[in-house]
């Protein structure tokens, strides 16, 4: 048998639902292919290798057990694992292969409308083809990896930090010195180990970390994350004390992540930029143009609505990103 397209097995997936759709709403009847014991029972091992053992026939085309298998490897990596049996794809395919075949008998493959599906199919083949040879070109090396981590070393800086927030309640109990006061006391608690819970009166008025809270770069506000990576460790700091509110922070740890927990994400980072370097180069060199004044968005009409467009593409050229999904 030929070898299998991709396009085809999208194909069979759809086919796959479609009939097996078709089988859950007919009654279960016994027949000579369900309900024989020799069908039923578990085959015999064969002797023949997978390349040579034929598993399907449709016709003329024979499938060997390589073949079926590669192409279930192929559907289950693109579409994930399958919720149908082997036995329920085979018949799919089966009934793929039939079709097919009649089409071709029927010159369905010229017409018009088919040819141009094929036309389109193909390009979309080798252009998957393309998309996947320059992605393995962009991978990136571990010296690369190396590098880009130790001239980004503050990125990866993690701090273990506690928070308080006291609401101050002026005129109802809460004055500024009773919500330092209370801080004060808070913060004794968590150097002797202690619940500093059991000093809150109102609940309702403070709300601090009971543990430490682990954070990353960029995971914390500017007005906090700035101390938290620059104080020492142990040491609080003031980070709003107004007529309402009163907030501290303490930094308790600062740690770094190291090369082998940030490597895949270098990878990732470093593969899309250069991948995205070779699609601007390959674009330039092929001479890409489109017409923008047919492409680009109509003005609005007197009295419609000047909202964005948020459907068709924002860009005449497509994202490297744009390029993944479509490969996903």
């Amino acid at each position: 048998m030929g070898r299998i397209r991709v396009q085809t097995l999208r194909h069979l997936l759809l086919s796959c639902v479609l009939i097996a759709a078709a089988y859950a709403q007919q009654p279960s009847t016994p027949n000579s292919s369900t309900s024989s014991p020799a069908s039923t029972a578990a085959p015999a091992k064969s002797a023949v290798p997978p390349s040579e053992r034929v598993v399907l026939k449709v016709g003329s085309v024979q499938v060997t057990q390589a073949e079926f298998e590669s192409l279930v490897s192929i559907l289950e990596a693109q579409q994930g694992p399958a919720d149908l049996s082997r036995q329920a794809i085979g018949e799919n395919y089966a009934s793929l292969l039939m079709l097919a075949q009649q089409a071709v008998a029927h010159r369905l493959d010229s017409t018009p409308e088919v040819i141009r599906q094929l036309a389109i199919d193909r390009t979309q083949i080798l252009s998957n083809a393309e998309f996947a040879s320059l992605k393995a070109q962009a991978k990136p090396t571990a010296e690369e990896i190396s590098a880009y981590y130790s001239a980004h070393l503050d990125d990866y800086d993690v701090v273990l930090v506690r928070r308080i927030f006291i609401w101050k309640k002026v005129g109802r109990g809460m004055s500024s010195a009773d919500a330092h006061a209370l801080a004060d006391a808070i913060r004794q608690a968590y150097a002797s180990g202690s619940d500093p819970r059991k000093l809150l009166h109102d609940p309702s008025s403070v709300v601090l970390d009971a543990e430490p809270l682990n954070f990353r770069r960029g995971e914390l506000p500017e007005k906090m994350a700035k101390p938290a990576f620059t104080i020492k460790e142990g040491e609080w700091v003031v980070l709003d004390d107004t007529a309402d509110t009163l907030v501290l922070l303490q930094l308790v740890k600062r740690s770094r992540r190291d090369l082998k927990e940030m490597s895949p994400s270098i990878e990732k980072k470093l593969q899309g930029e250069k991948l995205q370097a070779q699609l601007d180069n390959l674009k330039k060199q092929s001479g890409v143009w489109l017409d923008q004044g047919y492409f680009a968005p109509a003005p609005p009409m007197p009295g419609s609505s000047t909202q964005p467009q948020t459907s068709g593409p924002t860009n005449p050229v497509h994202k490297e990103k744009d390029e993944d999904k479509r490969q996903n």
